[in-house]
């Protein structure tokens, strides 16, 4: 009785620990055993508060080991074998021995590891018992968590005399690599080169003590040895502040190294006493909490079946230890709180689907932004794609988000001097004596010239002629034609996605109106209609005629058409439905609708 009251005081301790540093409420089902996951009733999300704000959230407290696999190094029963229980009621009385069968193949003699981690009936005890044992062999058991935990206590309850010595291990790589979370010893410098009962200090809490106070207990009463992960280190109770600390509670696997045999004063080769000498517990617990980074209130199991956080604030991985896709104009941190620390998104203005964190650029704004928006589209550019690309500039009547907030600066291929415009006003950079936003028109009291160097020379008379359109002249034709930017002979996604409607048409009739060609169209199907008065049914279709003598595009009577343009292509009566050399005309192929209908659809999830 004696015995069992220290061991309760040991995880008293413990817990009262636990409650200061986590502030929570520990659920139990029976001694040393939690609820795994304790689901509350339709509550509200505990990562936000009323006013949908984030704010810290942590997993249940639970015994991580409840229902996980433990592998050990020796068991008894193959082949059955002998165990006898050694027990002394009284001190003043002999030592009474009672002696059973281990037969693996038995299942009411089997002694496997299963028994450590299933539920823990102190009227019914199911223990573990290893093989024999000599001296100096060791024996193992592995205790895997299935994915990081913080742990506050690894606790033993023996069914066996405790052991003389052992030490136990912790993995933070699921098992790749260990190192040495606690050892116990009547003998810690012989043993463990370690001294007994160590002081800890802020400049090593992540150092592995040695202690023999379990050797003071009375070794036949096979009691619970406990195990605090934070007893005793300085910065226990400021943990949200101590990476250290964070680093030394976290745990994938547990490893528990039974070193050394508690003879109780036998001969080791005696043959009465060899049949006791093996190891045997009842139950191996670990509490502590699913690894979240105060970023999750529960673990749940993924679609590989794996246990992960169901993570929140925008965070991801399976402890939320980083920022999910999108979100990483700050840095990813650990939820205190004080701060939840929510991953932020990228301003990208709509404009991009992908960003990175720059630390310089975090600095520079004060702590405030650091992402950079990657593979701006819609003919943006910039940090957070808030200006147009060179050759583009900013349309003004569209709010930034637009996907048309830029426009081709169309400078003349003649009259300006290059292909850049301003990116605010749209003015191209135009040659002497020419003028324009396009520097497309000789200035005043300038005349067309034949040099595509000089388009525009000054006029020697005449000098009230202005605003000439420049023309480039070839021998025999007025009006060069230029390249047809529109020509092609297939339909894709993107020239789908860039175009503002897509019609399928049947050409009625044609009429030409001097500077216009008016087709009359009977217009099939509207699989795009952006921001025009496209309807099915006859309407009109106005392309100049300069671009029909150039045939781009080509357009003929009775003939049907998959076409795609740009709605602020407009006719000068705003009317029907306008084309130029930049529209795409295609001879219909009925084997394109279905294409075109699944390029409906991925634009209307957003696949543009």
């Amino acid at each position: 009785m004696k015995n069992q009251a220290i061991a309760s005081k040991l995880l008293s301790i413990h817990f009262v620990l636990h409650l200061v540093i986590f502030s929570s409420v520990v659920v139990c089902n029976s001694f040393g055993q939690l609820n795994v996951f304790a689901a509350q009733q339709n509550p509200p999300d505990p990562c936000y508060n009323e006013e949908d704000e984030s704010v810290r959230c942590i997993p249940d407290f639970v015994n991580a080991a409840f229902g996980r696999e433990v592998v050990g190094s020796s068991t008894c029963g193959v082949p059955p074998n002998r165990y006898c229980v050694l027990s002394r009621p009284d001190p003043n009385v002999e030592v009474q021995r009672s002696c059973h069968i281990c037969d693996a193949n038995s299942p009411k003699r089997r002694h496997p590891a299963s028994h450590l981690t299933d539920l823990n009936n102190p009227n019914n005890l199911t223990c573990w018992i290893s093989e024999y044992v000599q001296h100096p062999q060791n024996v193992t058991l592995t205790l895997s968590l299935g994915k990081k935990f913080e742990l506050t206590y690894v606790s033993l309850q023996f069914c066996s005399p405790r052991p003389d010595s052992m030490s136990v291990f912790k993995s933070m790589d699921f098992g790749r690599t260990w190192m040495p979370f606690q050892y116990y010893s009547a003998q810690c410098r012989r043993m463990y080169n370690r001294p007994n009962r160590g002081v800890v200090t802020k400049q090593n809490e992540q150092e592995a003590l040695c202690t023999d106070a379990h050797s003071s207990m009375d070794p036949y009463s096979g009691a619970r040895v406990a195990f605090s992960t934070l007893e005793g280190r300085p910065s226990a109770f400021d943990f949200d502040n101590s990476p250290v600390l964070q680093d030394w509670v976290t745990a994938t696997d547990i490893k528990v190294v039974f070193n050394r045999l508690n003879t109780l004063g036998d001969e080791e080769d005696s043959e009465t006493a060899r049949d006791s000498y093996y190891y045997a517990l009842s139950d191996f617990a670990v509490g502590g909490r699913c690894k979240c980074n105060g970023h999750a209130s529960r673990c749940i199991r993924n679609e590989e079946g794996e246990l992960v956080c169901d993570c929140r604030h925008n965070t991801a991985g399976p402890d939320c230890d980083r920022c999910k896709e999108f979100h990483f104009d700050r840095p990813w941190q650990r939820a205190t709180a004080r701060d939840p620390n929510e991953c932020v998104a990228c301003n990208c203005n709509l404009h991009a689907r992908r960003c990175r964190f720059d630390m310089e650029l975090y600095k520079l704004s004060g702590r405030s932004s650091g992402g950079v928006c990657l593979n701006c589209r819609h003919n943006t550019a910039g940090r957070h794609c808030h200006y147009c690309k060179e050759g583009y500039y900013r349309d003004e009547k569209k709010d930034i988000t637009h996907r048309k907030a830029c426009k081709a600066c169309d400078c003349h291929p003649v009259g300006a001097s290059g292909k850049t415009c301003n990116q605010t006003t749209g003015q191209c950079p135009c040659k002497d004596g020419v003028t324009g936003r396009t520097c497309n028109r000789c200035s005043k009291s300038y005349q067309q010239s034949r040099s595509p160097i000089a388009p525009c020379i000054r006029m020697p008379r005449d000098p009230e002629e202005t605003n000439v359109e420049i023309i480039v002249e070839e021998p025999n034709q007025q009006e060069p034609c230029g390249e047809c930017r529109g020509e092609t002979n297939k339909i894709n996604m993107r020239r789908f996605c860039r175009n503002d409607f897509a019609i399928q048409v049947q050409v009625l009739s044609r009429e030409d109106h001097g500077e216009w060609v008016e087709f009359t169209i009977n217009v099939a199907t509207v699989y795009k209609r952006g921001e025009s008065r496209i309807r099915r049914g006859d309407q009109q279709m106005f392309v100049r005629a300069r671009d029909i003598g150039c045939k781009c595009p080509k357009v003929r009577v009775n003939h049907r058409y998959l076409v795609l343009g740009d709605s602020e292509y407009q006719h000068e009566s705003g009317e029907g439905v306008a084309i130029d050399d930049r529209s795409i005309v295609l001879n219909w192929q009925d084997k394109w609708d279905r294409r075109i209908r699944k390029y409906q659809r991925r634009e209307r999830r957003g696949r543009c």
